[in-house]
């Protein structure tokens, strides 16, 4: 095994201790339910409201929906903030000292917040099922096409995540450069009402973003096939999901080697105590 295989290694185990610390901590458990307990309430209040021109309830297309955001909110938000808070409290620069080791790091840091997502995603459909019970009734091929659109979902948001991660310097500027623009990419994107509803120049700006994809995605796969009659050109639009989702993801896996390497080169004792003293400055 060469030191590469051997640091990716190290780095897939690294993930799995990370992920499971994660599931007996209060503070991150609590997190994945506090969000879940959001939508559900968003779906109660849609529970009664169809929409046009089928028997769909709005809370119906919602929850796939937001499954879909949930996994941006995973790959680009989650992934930027913590690689900013590793950055900034010295985790990446002591990775850095061990040969190979940002490479562990990285893929360590891929694990933990893949798995993350998908555990948000569960807690999810299992809160939102008891308002939405139709779902039950999906077959083994929507729950295939929900595992693909996760997988690429998540390649296509992670590198971007990291790419975000490695031009900042602390979470909180992490933070304000993905939430605020995923929430207003998210206000036009069909999550919470369907697209239609927009300006067509709103329409336009969303189908370039992985949101409205992802949503779509998510629909194809929960919904039945008659709810595609209130998409856009009235149909699930499989191969332009996989499309843009793709090129998302192949874009990002190749402009976040070489701008993480430049990012890892900068790191040293002196830019990281620099941070420490910020950070402390706005803890005071």
């Amino acid at each position: 095994m060469n030191a590469t295989s051997h640091a990716v290694r190290l780095g897939l185990s690294r993930g799995w201790i990370e992920f499971r610390q994660a599931l007996v901590s209060p503070q991150d458990m609590g997190t994945y339910v506090f969000f879940a307990l959001v939508f559900v309430v968003v779906l109660f209040f849609q529970r009664d409201t169809t929409l046009e021109g089928t028997a769909l309830t709005l809370a119906m297309a919602t929850l796939p929906s937001a499954m879909g955001l949930t996994i941006v909110m995973n790959g680009i938000v989650g992934t930027s903030g913590s690689l900013a808070a590793d950055r900034e409290d010295g985790t990446l620069l002591r990775a850095k000292a061990v040969p190979h080791g940002t490479i562990g790091y990285l893929t360590g840091r891929l694990v933990s917040v893949s798995l993350s997502g998908v555990i948000s995603l569960l807690i999810m459909l299992i809160a939102g099922l008891f308002l939405v019970p139709q779902l039950l009734e999906t077959d083994a091929m929507g729950w295939l096409t929900m595992i693909w659109v996760l997988a690429l979902g998540l390649a296509a948001t992670l590198p971007w995540g990291m790419i975000i991660g490695s031009l900042v310097s602390n979470p909180g500027m992490a933070g304000m450069l993905t939430f605020l623009p995923i929430g207003a990419i998210t206000a036009i994107s069909g999550v919470f009402y369907p697209i239609q509803s927009m300006p067509e120049w709103a329409q336009l700006i969303a189908q370039i973003f992985p949101v409205y994809w992802l949503g779509l995605g998510m629909r194809s796969a929960l919904l039945p096939d008659a709810a595609a009659a209130a998409e856009l050109t009235e149909s699930w639009r499989s191969l332009e999901t996989f499309g843009v989702l793709g090129a998302w993801a192949v874009i990002g896996f190749l402009l976040a080697p070489p701008i993480l390497r430049r990012m890892a080169r900068k790191e040293s004792g002196s830019v990281v105590q620099a941070r420490r003293e910020q950070a402390m400055k706005r803890i005071n």
